[in-house]
């Protein structure tokens, strides 16, 4: 049983997870009852979303450049990367909403270090679709960035994202 919370491979009939104790007993399901949404989700790899390239920015931007490059990307979330190229942040249109709009008078020339929301939950290209969904829901959030093991984005799932996933496989009988 793959645990939908960490990831972790548990022996077949656990109750809970051995690496993070998240209850299992209750999605305890063989693999041969499942339909292709639940096998999907339970075993594919966040790689397997049609997730897009992240757009990044460097950490020592202004606000004002960070706005206008969500609004060129058509994007709700970049990601804020060091100098040599790792995860440091992630800024989002919540962000703004919660943080500068209405709060903060001459916004676009804030460094952007002071908005953006430090060190933020990460996904592998590896890692299930589950977890993605689990650290969404459990986090409240609508974007998750993957890095490779050095720590560089490589990706950005969004809801979305998993939405157009389950829609596709629902249509699709696979």
């Amino acid at each position: 049983m793959i645990c939908p919370s960490c990831g972790h491979v548990n022996v077949p009939g656990n109750d809970e997870c051995s690496r993070c104790q998240f209850a299992l007993a209750s999605i305890d399901v063989q693999p041969g009852g499942m339909d292709a949404v639940e096998s999907s989700v339970l075993l594919d790899p966040v790689r397997t979303l049609k997730f897009r390239i992240p757009v990044t920015i460097p950490v020592d931007a202004k606000l004002g450049l960070a706005l206008d490059r969500m609004v060129e990307q058509s994007v709700g979330a970049l990601l804020v990367v060091d100098g040599e190229g790792r995860l440091v942040g992630i800024l989002t249109e919540r962000d703004y909403l919660r943080k500068v709009i209405g709060l903060v008078d001459d916004y676009a020339h804030q460094p952007l270090r002071d908005y953006m929301t430090p060190d933020p939950e990460t996904l592998g290209t590896e890692d299930r679709i589950a977890v993605a969904l689990q650290k969404m829901d459990v986090g409240g959030y609508r974007h998750l960035p993957v890095v490779e093991e050095d720590g560089r984005p490589v990706g950005l799932v969004s809801v979305r994202d998993v939405i157009r996933h389950i829609t596709k496989l629902c249509g699709s009988g696979r």
